[in-house]
């Protein structure tokens, strides 16, 4: 039972590399691209606008505060390396902003989609039998497709700023209250790891991610 146990989580993070890393690359990218069409090409510069997913990780973010997470029993919690926006390059500063922030769980949105018809397709073929194991690979590799990127966009448009929910809400504000954003922003990441370990985070962010990947599973038939 044991190996059975080993062989089905190595199954499943076969499966999970695919999507996750092209949900997580694309985000970052998408944060980029908007930048690049409003007129700051920091990112482009740097490198950054590359779908090599090895570019946008943080061994920090990435790596090391999910692994303790997990090991603590802790809801996981990461963040890939920010592609970095010069605001001061951008035509209207504040205004697309607020687009370049959005892009990226635009992006985890749009890729949620993309997974929708992956699962359609799937779920259409009448695999025969030596190709049912690539069939059911396949329906994993969608299903943690749509789930993912889901819980990303979700988890990302949070008004915590630096969250892309954050920076969206900077834009949208009057400056005095901005401001008070601006000073908040150092402490942003600690208050979301102690929401999740108080268990608040979840509370809220749960229902909505459940209630949107739902949808997207309507959309395939299930």
């Amino acid at each position: 039972m044991p190996d059975m146990d080993v062989a089905a989580s190595i199954q499943l993070l076969s499966a999970a590399i695919i999507p996750v890393l092209s949900a997580i690359t694309l985000h970052e990218v998408s944060h980029g691209w908007a930048a690049r069409q409003f007129g700051d090409r920091t990112a482009e510069l740097l490198g950054r606008l590359t779908l090599n997913p090895i570019k946008h990780i943080d061994p920090v973010g990435s790596v090391a505060v999910p692994l303790v997470l997990t090991f603590l029993n802790l809801p996981p919690f990461g963040w890939a390396k920010p592609v970095p926006v010069n605001a001061r390059n951008l035509r209207n500063p504040k205004s697309d902003m607020v687009l370049v922030a959005a892009a990226g769980p635009a992006s985890n949105l749009l890729m949620a989609l993309f997974w929708v018809l992956v699962l359609v397709g799937v779920l259409g073929w009448s695999a025969p039998s030596p190709l049912s194991g690539a069939r059911r690979f396949l329906l994993s590799m969608a299903q943690i497709g749509i789930s993912f990127n889901v819980l990303l966009a979700m988890f990302n448009l949070l008004p915590i700023p630096p969250l892309d929910g954050g920076r969206v809400l900077r834009g949208l504000v009057p400056e005095a209250l901005g401001r008070r954003l601006d000073a908040l922003e150092p402490y942003g990441l600690i208050i979301v790891v102690v929401l999740l370990s108080l268990g608040i985070l979840g509370k809220i962010v749960s229902p909505l991610v459940q209630s949107v990947t739902a949808l997207f599973f309507s959309f395939a038939g299930l």
